[in-house]
């Protein structure tokens, strides 16, 4: 026992190599140290006997398993034995069982597991689907109707699954619990745990006359529409959560959740920052200069601004509570106006003489930043 070697390492593989991956490995070494290719070669027989050993094993699904629980020990006679006389000087535990129950509390070990009450209602599924919508709706709040394939509690068997004046049987297998304890033999005594009752599949009950319109499952595929109200101010990837949209539940539990994601479709003169919204205003030439009132684009319509005389390019103008409402709120964002300035093209000649007879008109006090900005290069070059 002590000197056998790791049958993984035999092969040359993972414990985590497919079977796939154990056949090929077998193969190329069963060919390598295969006796006829090596007469006489008591090393290379030896070695081809070690790799047939652990391909046997490894190649088998259950033997693996074993193997990988209990090691050589799996295939050895002499060691651990039946009835638990290989785990001695446990005191009064009946098997190893009772061992991981004592130390562990009975969770998923031995015979201490415990399963949950396969006829308690247990509450349906989740849904997720998704929305478009356009950036003003988003900003107004808008109803959308959304399309969406669930789950239903059968309306002929009321979610029993059983046909029309019968009802679902307890399970004589697991007396409606669900599970059955099996014990099982092991190299280190007998190993007692609970699995899933293959009759009635975990769940408890029978059923000997299935419903027709759900097969015996209880619940219905639906193909539904559902009208959902989306709030103003919500923004694009926010998710809304429609209690009760969702799949049906068993057992007389509740229905899950519809998690509807919305997208929001990007605006061409609105741009969104949190409840704030940016706007670029682009102004003229003379605007700029002489100010004056402009109509600018809102979340809720036009309205009217005077332009400042001399305004500049880069100018952030801010209108209160003009922007997005909060969601859920009644308090608002602003919206802001990004002045630029439009540098006006394709001059005519007698244009371009009127603009330079015009520049020559001006003075430095005209030009107040740019002054400032040679003065400033002069000192700095002295």
């Amino acid at each position: 026992m002590a000197d056998k070697r790791d049958y993984y390492e035999v092969l040359g593989v993972e414990k985590s190599a497919s079977e796939d991956d154990i056949k090929k490995a077998f193969r190329k070494l069963a060919r390598q140290y295969h006796p006829d290719l090596h007469p006489d070669d008591k090393e290379a027989e030896a070695k081809f006997k070690e790799v047939n050993e652990a391909y046997e094993v490894l190649s088998d699904k259950d033997k693996r398993a074993k193997y990988d629980q209990f090691g050589h020990a799996a295939f050895d006679p002499n060691y651990g034995g039946g009835g638990g006389g290989g785990f001695g000087g446990f005191g009064g535990f009946a098997d190893v069982g009772d061992i991981f129950e004592s130390f562990f509390g009975g969770m998923g070990f031995g015979g201490g597991s415990r399963y949950a009450n396969p006829n308690a209602p247990r509450r349906g599924s989740d849904i997720e689907t998704s929305v478009t919508i356009d950036f003003m709706d988003a900003c107004s709040g808008i109803k959308k109707t959304v399309r969406l394939n669930r789950t239903e509690s059968c309306p002929d068997c009321k979610g029993s699954g059983a046909a029309a004046g019968t009802q679902p049987k307890t399970c004589p297998d697991c007396n409606g619990t669900g599970s059955r304890r099996v014990t099982q033999r092991t190299p280190f005594g007998n190993i007692s745990q609970q699995s899933v009752c293959t009759r009635c599949g975990g769940r408890g009950k029978i059923v000997d006359t299935p419903c027709r319109t759900c097969s015996g499952k209880g619940v219905v595929k639906k193909s539904a529409e559902r009208e959902v109200e989306i709030p103003a101010g919500i923004d694009d990837g926010q998710t809304l959560r429609v209690q009760g949209g969702g799949n049906a539940g068993t057992n007389g539990g509740q229905y899950g959740d519809l998690h509807i994601r919305v997208d929001v479709r990007p605006d061409p003169i609105f741009e969104r920052d949190g409840y704030d919204v940016w706007t670029e205003v682009p102004l003229t030439y003379t605007q700029a200069a002489l100010g004056g009132e402009i109509i600018v684009p809102t979340v809720d319509g036009k309205v009217k601004y005077t332009v400042p005389e001399g305004i500049q390019v880069g100018t952030t103008v801010r209108l209160r509570g003009k922007g997005i409402k909060k969601l859920y709120r009644n308090d608002r964002g602003d919206h802001y106006l990004k002045i630029t300035v439009e540098i006006p093209k394709n001059l005519t000649k007698e244009q371009k003489a009127k603009l330079k007879a015009f520049e020559e008109s001006l003075s430095e006090k005209n030009y107040q930043k740019r002054q400032s900005f040679f003065d400033k290069l002069k000192d700095k070059f002295k």
